[in-house]
């Protein structure tokens, strides 16, 4: 079964439902799949049906065949934070079953935080991911300051952060970050096949054990917030800041001072 919700006909997040396994699936395509305020809702409606239907029991989100996601839609904005799941439906969401990301082609900015929300990554080989925040004089906000130190070796994560620039799939696959590397096109195939594994365990068990890994890994997650918040607040401050949009949208190399 399948089922998409969009605004004037043109669908931003499409459900289907494979045995207990809900596939969501982003469809801006024309936009690189950046999140606007009705894709970020589209997301978190989807992941309530995941959490609330009891006949689910994995979740996979995928950003169709060519790539993930570049995060944020910064002509449109992704919209408040939803009650349940927090920055585009699903960054600060309390989950009991496993998210396992699907990504083909990129994943950056808020995209790379969505996938540093889930539990388990299946990436196509060529695929990058990255957070280029940096570049534009900004700082990621959705997790993407303390969620990579977590999940890739310390000098890796500082790497990605301060650079800002990509790191292939097949990097991360050797770092651990990535759980299946497929050729092209493969990404969610081997998600939906991980998926398949996790059902045939005891559902109660997977839940109990998502919930205990999730409460130790976000034992920090309120000073974590609050310093990104401290960090955000500074950066929205600085004229750099300024200077990078400005950069951004006159398609040239920002001239940042520091200040």
């Amino acid at each position: 079964m399948t089922e998409s919700a969009g605004e004037g006909g043109a669908a931003r997040v499409e459900q289907a439902v494979r045995g207990h396994t809900l596939v969501v699936t982003l469809r801006r395509e024309a936009k690189r799949n950046a999140i606007d305020e009705e894709t970020a809702l589209g997301i978190d409606a989807a992941l309530n049906r995941l959490e609330d239907d009891p006949e689910l029991r994995v979740g996979i989100l995928s950003g169709g065949p060519s790539m993930f996601s570049a995060g944020t839609d910064l002509a449109r904005t992704a919209g408040a934070p939803t009650p349940r799941g927090g920055e585009y439906g699903v960054i600060r969401r309390k989950r009991r079953k496993p998210l396992i990301a699907a990504v083909e082609g990129f994943a950056l900015g808020g995209g790379m935080e969505i996938v540093l929300a889930c539990d388990l990554v299946c990436a196509a080989r060529g695929s990058r991911f990255g957070l280029p925040e940096v570049q534009k004089a900004l700082v990621p906000t959705c997790g993407g300051l303390f969620r990579p130190i977590r999940a890739l070796p310390l000098h890796v994560a500082k790497e990605l952060v301060l650079t800002g620039d990509p790191l292939p799939a097949e990097r991360l696959f050797e770092l651990g970050f990535v759980n299946r590397l497929t050729d092209p096109g493969g990404a969610l195939e081997a998600a939906i096949a991980l998926a398949e594994r996790i059902v045939r365990n005891g559902p109660v068990a997977i839940r109990e054990s998502l919930a205990v890994l999730q409460a130790i890994s976000a034992a920090d997650d309120g000073t974590a917030w609050a310093l990104t918040e401290g960090a955000t607040a500074a950066i929205y401050r600085s004229e750099d800041a300024l200077e990078g949009r400005n950069a951004f949208v006159e398609r040239r190399e920002p001239r940042f001072r520091g200040r």
